[in-house]
């Protein structure tokens, strides 16, 4: 099959998310692994009354709600909405403070996120020659999309992707058609057929680009085994490496 584009999920795929690497928090005797730390600490210069075990489970629980209504229909949730119902579990009225708490809790949850997600150098090498035979982007999930553009800055492949579809800007998370039919609305109309698209979510990624006619490759690393009732993706590999041979990369 001849591609003339390929377009990427973010994190997992392009970027490695290391979670074990965020801040260690100890909460209620017992220690977790979490942003929320650091959020409280800037959220005390607007309600210092809040201790830390109260900002957390206000906090989960405004994970756990966005993560429910996402599980519903694939709406996706952006962080300024949760940090939003944050506030409202914690009974800060909107207005002018909770807009300044929530920029600066925006600001704070993108630095700590940043620093535990690292491009391997390997991808960086792939992606540059990709661009040489192929039209990139970016198709991903995720809450806040200027922590995915800075993400991309910094590795210094933003510049390779011809769009950057995040589903905080479109409102639909994968595996909606409509996140994907962005992309290639961006790309002046390409066809599905004309793409290839490489994720590491079988019931995201491979299953989404299926339902608009798009070829999928699966990351699978861990070797894990085919959901039930997904299809299987047109190609498995292990290591983004291995697109080279797919896409006939010398």
């Amino acid at each position: 099959m001849s591609y003339r584009a390929v377009l990427f999920d973010l994190f997992d795929t392009l970027v490695l998310f290391h979670r074990e690497r965020l801040p260690e928090l100890e909460v209620n005797g017992k220690t977790i692994r979490t942003t929320a730390g650091h959020l409280h600490a800037e959220f005390r210069r607007f309600a210092p009354d809040v201790e830390l075990s109260a900002f957390v489970a206000a906090l989960f629980w405004s994970w756990q709600e966005a993560e429910r209504i996402r599980a519903e229909d694939h709406r996706e949730v952006g962080a300024p909405e949760r940090f939003g119902m944050l506030f409202g579990r914690l009974g800060l009225e909107a207005g002018p403070m909770a807009a300044e708490a929530r920029d600066v809790l925006l600001a704070t949850h993108m630095r700590e996120l940043s620093k535990v997600v690292e491009c391997p150098p390997h991808h960086v090498e792939l992606l540059a020659e990709l661009r040489r035979h192929y039209r990139l982007a970016v198709v991903s999930n995720f809450d806040y999309s200027p922590t995915c553009r800075a993400i991309l800055e910094r590795a210094g492949i933003a510049g390779l992707f011809e769009t950057i579809v995040i589903s905080d800007e479109v409102g639909w998370r994968k595996p909606k058609p409509v996140i994907f039919e962005t992309a290639l609305d961006r790309m002046g109309g390409l066809r599905p057929a004309e793409a290839l698209f490489v994720g590491d979510r079988a019931d995201i990624d491979v299953l989404g680009a299926r339902a608009v006619g798009m070829a999928s490759t699966w990351i699978n690393r861990d070797a894990a085994e085919l959901p039930k009732g997904i299809q299987a993706p047109d190609f498995e590999i292990r290591d983004l490496a291995e697109l080279r041979a797919i896409l006939r990369i010398p």
